[in-house]
């Protein structure tokens, strides 16, 4: 009988939902690389030690890996998708690349845990890299955002999930892993609550009360709901899995809602971005951006457990940052709405979840 595990045992990326969690993502400073590559080595034991003292909190950590990063903490070959994520200049809206080269994705049931676990990575990288964002995220009511609206209802479960997250043999040296994309988005809730009910539903495409999505024949093509949905060429649905979190500061007058989405190819998360900022033939842009800012964009490499524990031989490629520019939607490779041409290779088998 055969294993019914992943040939690489993949981080916690679906962990499920939290009541608390804290997003770091540092820059690497130049000389710093090998305090990275001894701190991702040791993740795992930092997780285990802080975790043990409240076992049902259930903490986890995922951490990721920028692509200007890369090549500077490890040598050999490197993810087949891993690239900076391109910044996007809509007709009214934009959505930034900033700088990113490790995100830590903490979560637990309480904050005491992701809070602890946070300082002890931040002690560790202290002098040799810089904290560019640390977003402290809370569960509000009923998994809602501070929008008022159920958030996540549409991730996949169970083996589907994991066919939607993990690489598969279409690269098949980093199998287990995942892309992880990241944004800031702030939101005007002033302007949000001149809103009555039934249009806030429109501009997000769900009833608000019970997060029921709105008949297609009700559905405006403007919506959240329309512009996230990316098919493949035979009109399958290609999920991500979300696991945002709101944050917020009431002394900056700050609500916001940290958006992360995993997923086997960035592709399809970055086609969401580009029905979302740049349009769709039936949509100028997403609704939802009127209202929300996009304040910060990064994607990283989510290696698989085993990476981390045995990683290649060091690199000693020079620190650089050099965001790709924004520029107009680029029409060889935007792939549309309703046509997201997937490869061949997304549709072998990918790592089973148990």
């Amino acid at each position: 009988m055969g294993s019914t595990q992943p040939p690489h045992t993949p981080q916690p990326v679906l962990a499920g939902t939290s009541r608390a969690a804290v997003f770091l993502v540092f820059t690497v400073d130049h000389g710093g690389e090998e305090a990275a590559r001894e701190l991702l080595a040791d993740l795992s034991g930092l997780v285990r030690a802080v975790g043990f003292r409240v076992p049902d909190d259930r903490l986890s950590c995922v951490a990721g890996i920028g692509s200007l990063a890369w090549d500077r903490l490890f040598d050999g070959p490197r993810p087949a998708e891993l690239h900076p994520l391109e910044p996007l200049q809509g007709a009214r809206h934009r959505a930034p690349s900033t700088p990113g080269d490790l995100l830590f994705h903490i979560r637990a049931r309480h904050t005491d845990l992701c809070f602890e676990l946070a300082a002890l990575i931040t002690r560790r990288l202290e002098g040799r890299a810089r904290i560019v964002d640390e977003t402290q995220g809370f569960s509000y009511f009923d998994q809602r955002d501070v929008l008022g609206f159920v958030d996540g209802t549409e991730n996949p479960e169970g083996a589907r999930a994991g066919r939607a997250v993990f690489v598969g043999e279409e690269d098949a040296a980093f199998a287990g892993g995942s892309y992880v994309i990241v944004q800031k988005y702030l939101h005007n809730l002033d302007q949000w609550d001149t809103l009555p009910a039934e249009e806030q539903e429109r501009v997000v495409g769900r009833t608000k009360s019970d997060d029921i999505e709105l008949a297609e024949d009700a559905q405006p093509a403007d919506s959240h709901v329309a512009l996230n949905k990316v098919e493949d060429a035979e009109g399958e649905e290609q999920p991500i899995v979300r696991a945002n979190m709101p944050f917020g500061s009431l002394t900056r007058g700050e609500y916001g809602t940290y958006f992360i989405g995993y997923c086997r190819t960035p592709a399809v998360t970055e086609q969401m971005l580009r029905n979302m900022f740049l349009g769709t033939p039936d949509a100028t842009h997403d609704r939802i951006l009127d209202f929300s800012t996009a304040t910060t964009g990064s994607l990283f490499y989510v290696p698989s457990t085993d990476f981390l524990d045995d990683p290649p031989a060091p690199s000693g490629a020079p620190a650089v940052f050099e965001a790709p520019a924004a520029g107009p939607r680029p029409e060889d490779t935007s792939l549309g709405i309703g046509s997201l041409k997937v490869p061949a290779a997304m549709t072998a088998t990918s790592p089973k979840v148990l």
